[in-house]
């Protein structure tokens, strides 16, 4: 493996910047300019530490910080890896949990809330469902291996689940299970800016650029089976369609 001494911008120990600082600029230009690539192994922090004749306090808070801006991601028990931006085919409907998985990430959630209620005036609107009708609502911080991606917001027809507890990992292994799972589905992309909340939940910031995803979900027969809003960091999400001429 090439040595990072011979890769990245030299370090100045007598310069303003304390050296971790300068560690995470050198990893981040080198990140940025594709000189590192993603899913590219860093070696190991005291290797690091070696090459570039620092202490692994240093590299371990430069790390951290490239980290929790998201340009590098820790596997437990591999290391740490140049995060990968995901390519999302919009046209296809997929769930979260597929897309990792056909990536080679590791997926998990992290429950926000999970709750069965009455629907509300709005989501009967969108689902067409009757005043009073039973819905689920599953609320989830989605992570690919320990990177926090996107937060999910879903409400189901009640109709559409044997239970709350029916869903464990993926809502979609679940529809099908029930034989349930939508075969299309209406899906509407924008760009915001992360509020407080959110930002924090993403080990973003702020007003860092995100997307969102709107999905409404169909049934073969028709009938509308879940509505989604997915807030996407925007620095880790790629959405992709392949156009085609009227004539072809």
């Amino acid at each position: 493996m090439t040595s990072l001494a011979e890769i990245l911008r030299p370090l100045d120990p007598k310069g303003s910047q304390p050296l971790y600082q300068q560690l995470q600029r050198a990893l981040r230009e080198a990140i940025e300019n594709r000189v590192l690539a993603p899913d590219d192994a860093l070696p190991a922090e005291r290797q690091i530490a070696a090459d570039l004749s620092v202490s692994r306090i240093t590299v371990r808070k430069a790390i951290d910080g490239l980290v929790e801006e998201g340009l590098l991601v820790r596997r437990q028990g591999s290391g740490n890896f140049v995060a990968a931006r995901i390519e999302k085919n919009f046209a296809k409907l997929t769930s979260f949990s597929e897309d990792m998985r056909a990536r080679g990430r590791t997926p998990r959630s992290v429950w926000l809330k999970r709750s069965e209620g009455q629907v509300t005036p709005e989501e009967a609107l969108t689902l067409k469902l009757s005043p009073g009708a039973p819905v689920y609502r599953f609320h989830r911080l989605r992570y690919a291996d320990d990177s926090p991606m996107c937060l999910e917001f879903a409400t189901i027809a009640g109709a559409c689940l044997p239970s709350l507890d029916a869903v464990d990992l993926s809502l979609y292994e679940a529809l099908e299970r029930a034989g349930n799972r939508p075969v299309r589905a209406l899906q509407r992309l924008r760009a915001l800016l992360l509020n407080a909340e959110h930002a924090k939940l993403l080990n973003a910031h702020e007003g860092d650029a995100g997307l969102l995803v709107e999905r409404l979900g169909f049934l073969r027969d028709g009938r509308a089976v879940e509505f989604c809003q997915t807030y996407y960091r925007g620095d880790t999400y790629d959405f992709v369609a392949e156009l085609s001429s009227p004539s072809e």
